[in-house]
């Protein structure tokens, strides 16, 4: 059922859809603008001011589209949407200026083509598919067309569709621009296949870093020095990050507060087991609203779900702690019923027929016709108001949990094959008719009652007087040292971004992570900071700017590297001291054994048994076969190889092959990559914090 599927027309189309909220919430943001003035800049592009009124609409309807994709909108979705809402508008502005630079234009007669020529657009082809044939509805389309002449919303509609259709044509044709400018040589081609098929077989010996205990080496200012200066381009930070420390008051529920739960959800089972009017009763008491309808196996919580189906109707279940939950729940009914249901049906308008009773007095007259032997989809064609009756009213193959209404639902699955029943909605009168019914499984009509546990009024309350004194009590000199004197313990959430969605230790961090953005290093943050389960008093440690990073400020997350240096040299220094000599000699002389490998490629440069060795493998080959190697200092330890032999692959067969195939790899990356590029030349300052 096209409107029963919640299918919401035609135009709900992923790629204008978050278009279409500037449209409809344009006069509620206007209304707020006068009082933002120039505070409501969320960011800069290339001098152009990204208002706050203007991203917010698009954000909110990013967030809408996750939560419909997802089923849920936590801050790490809602910081995902947040991402791609900014990254859009950045390709907005960039790629729009880029297809002017490079004259990349669609024409009117193009965009009239890709609307209702015979290959049209695939926006096209997505707005005007029939959901019950999966075909393109070329009469859908044009009597839409026809109808924005006189709609003014649909004709907006349309523009917005037409909108994106020209720049999904305009990435299109610059996407293609970028992939005839690359090309492979018959030389890269040669290396490629030579560095995926050439084999080697060697010996090696090692010294792992971990022989040397961490105690025992003693890093001085010039270790961290020449390690940081040999890395420095590692060090480049994409954006602005800060770090904190944090102490968390727990306001989950104490046994206390448990034991009081239970004995609420006693009583309630004592009343739940008594009461006249079960689903009344159970939708009044729950935290978690259950339809009183015939469920499945697979609805519940697993550990329910695996008791309730097995018993009979009548059965009382629970109380049972079942996650962070009481259950109680009545059976109140079993049977049989079927998987799914493939039905067709009519759908009467009564507005369109001279009212309600009209409907029904259409509907039955349509039931004794069927019913009499006539053709159920002519008659559709003919009197059906929904999208299917194109397709003689079919509506497919559903199972019980469809996104239809109940009344249908419970028609189509309650009768028999072949039944014809006439059922009112909230969409009007249908004439619905069963056309097959597949499988069969059990089903419960549940009276369902879930009551949460959660912290008392007294239990949050001493929690935050906790975090409220150690805050207060708290400064910058003492912050980790007052923790520890009062047995807390202190979390860290090092190198956070502006816009996180997520910390560890943290669930709910953005009010949080907006106070750190607006702090200096060393600040205890100003507010006791609320999560899901607890209060949080931080303390920024770090800022980290954008761009080169100091050797200050990397020097913490350097220091595992800067400590396998160290030991790299007095490893290299054991070596050295082995002296010359065969493979065999130098193992001995240092205790290990010798280990050999066979059938490595440079493509794959990982040591089996040990890890990933790309100065190893790259040594390997460019060395001669049967000579022993100087010390190679690598990610795992010190190394001495010796390669014993090479097996040259056979020529390569098809160089053509070869060098479409890396060709292809390439250009799959080249659009993002071109898109990176011209970021990285563009002025962007990014305001989110402030907002968000």
């Amino acid at each position: 059922m096209t409107f029963m599927r919640t299918r919401m027309g035609y135009f709900l189309v992923g790629g204008i859809a978050v278009v279409l909220a500037l449209f409809v919430l344009e006069p509620l943001l206007q209304q707020g603008s006068a009082f933002m003035g120039a505070s409501n800049v969320v960011g800069t592009i290339e001098g152009e001011d990204v208002k706050y009124e203007d991203f917010n609409a698009k954000y909110d309807q990013t967030v809408n589209q996750y939560r419909s994709q997802y089923g849920v909108s936590n801050p790490q979705i809602q910081a995902m949407a947040l991402d791609q809402a900014w990254n859009a508008e950045i390709a907005e502005h960039l790629l729009t200026k880029e297809y002017a630079r490079l004259g990349i234009i669609v024409s009117s007669t193009e965009l009239y083509d890709l609307v209702n020529g015979a290959n049209p657009s695939p926006l096209i082809l997505q707005s005007f598919t029939n959901q019950q044939t999966g075909q393109f509805d070329k009469n859908a389309l044009l009597a839409s067309l026809n109808a924005r002449k006189t709609n003014p919303q649909l004709k907006q509609q349309w523009i917005l569709l037409e909108d994106q259709i020209e720049k999904q044509v305009l990435q299109s044709k610059y996407d293609r621009l970028i992939r005839s400018s690359i090309y492979v040589t018959s030389l890269e081609a040669n290396d490629d296949y030579t560095n995926r098929n050439k084999l080697a077989n060697f010996s090696y010996v090692n010294l792992d870093y971990s022989s040397i205990l961490d105690g025992g080496v003693k890093l001085t200012d010039a270790d961290y020095q020449a390690y940081y200066d040999a890395h420095k381009g590692a060090f480049v930070n994409p954006t602005e990050t800060r770090s904190l420390a944090y102490v968390s008051f727990s306001i989950k529920p104490t046994a206390a507060d448990t034991a009081v739960i239970k004995a609420q959800v006693d009583k309630l089972a004592a009343d739940f087991r008594t009461t006249p009017n079960d689903s009344l009763f159970a939708a009044n008491n729950s935290d978690v609203k259950i339809p009183f309808v015939y469920l499945g196996k697979g609805k519940l919580d697993p550990a329910v779900d695996s008791v309730i189906f097995n018993l009979p109707a009548g059965s009382f279940y629970g109380p049972t702690l079942s996650g962070n939950s009481y259950k109680l729940i009545k059976v109140v009914s079993s049977r049989m019923s079927p998987d799914s249901v493939k039905a067709s049906h009519i759908l009467i308008n009564p507005t369109t027929v001279g009212g309600e009773a009209q409907a029904f007095k259409l509907a039955d007259s349509l039931k004794k016709l069927v019913q009499g032997g006539g053709n159920f989809a002519e008659l559709a064609k003919k009197y059906s108001v929904d999208g299917s009756k194109d397709n003689g009213g079919d509506l497919g193959t559903f199972d019980r949990y469809a996104n239809m209404v109940p009344e249908f639902l419970n028609a189509a699955f309650e009768g028999s094959t072949g039944d014809i029943k006439v059922v009112k909605t909230q969409f009007g009168v249908h004439v619905i008719k069963i056309d097959k019914q597949i499988g069969s499984s059990k089903v419960s009509k549940l009276a369902y009652i879930e009551k949460s546990l959660a912290p008392s009024s007294k239990t949050r309350d001493m929690a935050y007087k906790k975090a409220i004194a150690f805050k207060d009590e708290a400064d910058s000199k003492n912050f980790e040292d007052l923790a520890k004197k009062k047995g807390y313990t202190v979390g860290v959430a090092d190198n956070i971004k502006p816009t996180q969605g997520f910390a560890p230790g943290l669930d709910d961090p953005r009010a949080l992570i907006r106070a750190a953005y607006k702090g200096d290093k060393d600040d205890v943050l100003p507010e006791v900071y609320k999560m899901t389960d607890a209060f949080v008093v931080a303390k920024l440690t770090a800022v980290k700017p954008k761009g080169q990073l100091s050797l200050e400020d990397v020097k913490k997350q350097i220091q595992p590297m800067v400590l396998n240096a160290a030991k790299a040299k007095i490893l290299t220094a054991k070596f050295d001291k082995a002296g010359a000599g065969s493979l065999e000699q130098v193992a001995q002389k240092v205790g290990k054994a010798v280990a050999p490998v066979q059938n490595i490629v440079f493509a794959n440069p990982i040591i089996p048994g040990l890890a990933q060795e790309n100065k190893v493998v790259g040594a390997i080959f460019g060395s001669q076969v049967g000579k022993v190697s100087k010390p190679i200092e690598g990610d795992r330890g010190v190394y001495v190889i010796r390669v014993d032999a090479f097996t040259n692959p056979a020529p390569m067969p098809n160089t053509f092959k070869q060098k479409e195939t890396m060709l292809m790899g390439i250009t799959q990356r080249a659009f993002g990559l071109a898109f990176s590029a011209l970021q990285d030349k563009s002025d962007i300052k990014d305001n989110r914090v402030n907002f968000y």
